[in-house]
């Protein structure tokens, strides 16, 4: 693959980075005020506490969150970390895009991350994987693919239809068996788009992997002296998400 985009990895990194922590911001009001019925593209951004609108030197990403110390200037009321927390994440996900895949590729790669990154977040807090995220990963994926980035078109579509309807097939399945819903509606599409990224091949490692985290929460837990009851709920989709992004940067990582 040619691409007209001759960045060195330095560069790549750097840009993607700076723009990571800019959306990560963005992510991080998403988050916030999505599931809550809140506009995320209107409104200033204001204290949660006190309602203050918030000054620009108030929102510079990670300095500004370390500078208050995480409280609010006017109140002392607790920010919600979940804002930094995602600019550092985002900035993460920038930078290792750029190392791994400099160019469209690597600009491709970091638009997969900062979705995944909003709908693992989204998942974790609320339970809920928005269609139209969702849609707009497996939209982007297949755009990936006509740009001529790794995997190739047939591959990506393999795994899209696989990824769906093993999850969907599963979901079903335990529908069936135990009478009641064990998986949330917008796992096997997550999977899906995150197969139209990654094509087939890399599916079942996700899976697993997915599984691995959520083995490991549950252990963490019972160790923290919250073990967890049966009928409690994982969001799988956080999992898929954490475990999808590694496994992109492994794939082009070794074409590369």
């Amino acid at each position: 693959m040619t691409d007209p985009l001759l960045w060195s990895p330095g560069l790549g990194a750097t840009l993607l980075g700076g723009l990571g922590l800019i959306l990560g911001s963005f992510i991080g009001a998403l988050v916030v005020r999505w599931p809550q019925g809140r506009s995320v593209a209107s409104g200033r951004s204001a204290c949660d506490g006190c309602g203050r609108t918030l000054r620009a030197v108030e929102l510079v990403p990670l300095l500004s969150a370390l500078w208050q110390r995480g409280r609010c200037r006017s109140c002392g009321a607790a920010i919600d970390p979940i804002h930094w927390q995602m600019e550092a994440a985002a900035l993460a996900i920038g930078v290792s895009a750029g190392l791994v895949a400099p160019g469209a590729a690597g600009m491709a790669g970091a638009a997969f991350g900062w979705l995944l990154l909003a709908l693992a977040a989204l998942d974790w807090r609320a339970f809920w994987l928005p269609d139209r995220l969702t849609g707009l990963l497996a939209a982007i994926g297949i755009l990936g693919a006509m740009a001529d980035v790794p995997p190739p078109m047939a591959d990506r579509l393999v795994g899209g239809a696989l990824g769906f309807g093993l999850l969907w097939a599963i979901a079903a399945g335990y529908r069936r068996w135990r009478g009641r819903e064990g998986m949330g509606g917008g796992d096997p599409k997550l999977f899906g788009a995150i197969g139209l990224w990654l094509g087939w091949r890399m599916l079942p490692a996700v899976l697993l992997v997915a599984a691995l985290i959520g083995l490991g929460v549950v252990v963490a837990r019972r160790l923290a002296g919250r073990p967890m009851a049966a009928d409690d709920a994982l969001p799988f989709g956080t999992l898929l998400a954490m475990a999808a992004y590694p496994a992109w940067l492994m794939m082009i990582g070794a074409l590369a």
